[in-house]
């Protein structure tokens, strides 16, 4: 089975994302989080629980990690340029994450974009949301000096 790997990375360059989808991009339909943070950052993501993510910091000085709503999740930016990369959750050792297709260079052509509104779940049903629909394969890598 083929691979469809992505790149992109923040403005500036300090962080960096591999995606390896399992199918075209085509068939995937970013999610548009309907919170005020993700509206302002116009933001809109993907993810495949069979796929990969990997994020290699350069400066982990300059990242910047921020919980909004719930709290449970954490928004990755530069600090730098601004620009916000993903969404991961982190639980017992493990990481899930999402990306923003904002941040993916060449502008892969994705399915068409559909709204969700995590912020009329519980605690538990996003959790559960994320663990079956986020990359379960995730690296996050920095740089050392």
């Amino acid at each position: 089975m083929a691979t469809h790997n992505l790149n992109g990375q923040c403005h500036c360059g300090n962080v960096q994302v591999e995606i390896e989808l399992p199918r075209a991009p085509a068939t995937y339909n970013p999610r548009a989080c309907d919170c005020d943070f993700c509206r302002k950052h116009g933001a809109s993501y993907v993810s495949d629980p069979n796929g990969s993510f990997r994020i290699q910091i350069k400066d982990n000085d300059l990242l910047s990690l921020y919980r909004q709503g719930s709290g449970i999740a954490e928004c990755l930016l530069c600090r730098k340029c601004g620009v916000l990369l993903a969404v991961v959750y982190r639980h017992e050792g493990r990481v899930y994450a999402t990306a923003n297709i904002m941040a993916i260079d060449g502008g892969p052509h994705f399915g068409e974009e559909k709204s969700v509104s995590p912020k009329l779940l519980s605690a538990e049903d996003k959790v559960g949301r994320w663990k079956e629909n986020w990359f379960a394969n995730v690296t996050v890598n920095v740089a050392r000096a």
